[in-house]
């Protein structure tokens, strides 16, 4: 897809670079002048994600998290990925209140709160190699009265 902006990062699977990536992502989404309500989502969705690759992708090994977001008309799109260890069971780690980690007291909502904050969500993942994450939200542009 032909994007209008796009932005690109890889940064350590150190639980402090997740503040550092919703932060970038929502900077970058500003620019499609969203509510405070959809940047507040894409915050949260990205948070998600980037705690899903840095936790569940890589457990207590150092990777790299890659974080692509895209903008079209007014619409973000955002991928973020890894190449940690992979979804055995996607289907099932999407179940609302599923968690890997109950021993971390995770509370198996990632994949749930990506989806309703997100206009679509896609995960993909292949074991030993990784997971990819794909979402999207367009931006209700605001209108003006003269």
């Amino acid at each position: 897809m032909q994007y209008e902006n796009e932005i690109r990062m890889e940064f350590l699977s150190k639980s402090s670079n997740e503040a550092f990536a919703r932060v970038a992502v929502a900077a970058f989404a500003s620019q499609l002048d969203p509510t405070i309500e959809e940047i507040a989502d894409i915050k949260t969705a990205v948070s998600e994600a980037v705690t899903n690759a840095i936790i569940h992708g890589y457990e207590n090994k150092l990777g790299y998290v890659k974080v692509f977001a895209g903008i079209s008309h007014n619409r973000i799109d955002i991928e973020i990925s890894d190449d940690g260890q992979g979804i055995a069971d996607i289907e099932l780690a999407m179940q609302p209140l599923y968690t890997s980690k109950p021993d971390m007291e995770r509370s198996g909502m990632g994949f749930t709160i990506m989806e309703n904050f997100m206009d679509s969500l896609e995960v993909t993942s292949e074991g030993e190699k990784g997971t990819k994450i794909k979402m999207s939200k367009t931006i209700n542009m605001k209108t003006t009265e003269c």
